[in-house]
């Protein structure tokens, strides 16, 4: 065999054989699975489960999400009883593949008291926190995916440097809110990290579960509060329904006291992919915003990172 002709064998073996496969990555929310999709940038398969306006407390796994999780090399999810309805068949998937809760990796003491059967999941809602979960998969990412460890890697520490930066500018804003007016209510109890990072205090017609159901005498209280605190704005939730916050208003206003929606905020689930607001940094950046702008604050409009679009995101 000539020369050639052995360069042209050796080159048909080579290119016989397999590429390097991306890993398939399945995420439960978005909070999860559009970071991971930036620090990847590609040399993974990022698919998450839940969309925009869909609530992972009661989210129920389709046929279609069972196919998903089956083809993927390594699955995440947030954990503490968030996704409480796919626990039990995420729990048969760890028996044969990674299946992490990266929330598991806050150590007790960071963690918010729950409902007495787990802590607040809503980690999400405090960047330090959520950096410090999100390290926890780029670890894991990096030892079953070594090929791509250096990606990873400067990915993540460029991300992680914007996710301090919009921090550090949303504790900014948050100052300049009147020390009366520093007070968040929503329908549900998912702001509870938010207001300790940011010391708002922050009021809640459900507990932390969607599920969990609002008393009237638990309306009634609030109603208490904002009448006593004069309180002007209460907030709703991408998805949650308005009726509760409706009640409030309502209940105020039969005490003669004001109170309006101060903006729509992302809780549960991001926005739209493909928008600003479908990244994790935009959600954050809207919610900051529209919190700000509503309780007195100085911010804005186009947000403390500059993207959101005039007046709304």
């Amino acid at each position: 065999m000539t020369g050639a002709c052995a360069a042209l064998v050796l080159f048909a073996a080579l290119a016989a054989l397999p590429a390097h496969a991306r890993k398939n990555v399945v995420t439960t929310i978005a909070q999860i699975g559009q970071p991971l999709a930036e620090i990847t940038a590609g040399k993974a398969d990022i698919v998450t489960l839940m969309g925009n306006g869909v609530d992972p407390h009661l989210y129920r796994l389709t046929r279609s999400d069972v196919a998903k999780i089956n083809r993927a090399d390594i699955i995440f999810y947030n954990g503490l009883h968030l996704e409480a309805q796919m626990l039990d068949m995420l729990a048969r998937f760890a028996a044969r593949k990674p299946v992490i809760g990266i929330a598991d990796t806050l150590t007790g003491r960071n963690l918010l008291p729950g409902d007495g059967k787990t802590r607040d999941p809503h980690i999400w809602m405090d960047p330090a926190l959520w950096e410090y979960a999100l390290r926890s998969a780029v670890d894991a990412l990096i030892r079953h995916d070594p090929e791509n460890a250096a990606t990873y890697r400067t990915n993540a520490a460029a991300y992680f440097e914007k996710l301090r930066a919009l921090d550090d500018r949303a504790r900014s804003a948050i100052a300049t809110i009147p020390a009366e007016s520093r007070a968040l209510v929503t329908a549900h109890d998912a702001f509870g990290y938010f207001g300790r990072a940011y010391s708002i205090d922050v009021l809640a017609i459900q507990g932390l579960s969607t599920e969990s159901e609002a008393g009237i005498r638990k309306i009634e209280m609030l109603v208490d509060t904002l009448v006593k605190r004069r309180i002007s704005a209460v907030f709703v939730e991408t998805t949650v329904s308005t009726r509760n916050v409706r009640a409030l208003i309502e209940g105020a206003a039969a005490r003669r006291h004001n109170v309006r929606i101060g903006g729509s905020l992302y809780s549960d689930a991001m926005g739209a992919g493909g928008g600003y607001t479908g990244t994790y940094l935009g959600m954050f950046d809207h919610n900051v915003t529209t919190i700000v702008r509503a309780l007195g604050g100085k911010v804005p409009a186009v947000g403390i990172g500059g993207q959101l679009a005039q007046g709304a995101d």
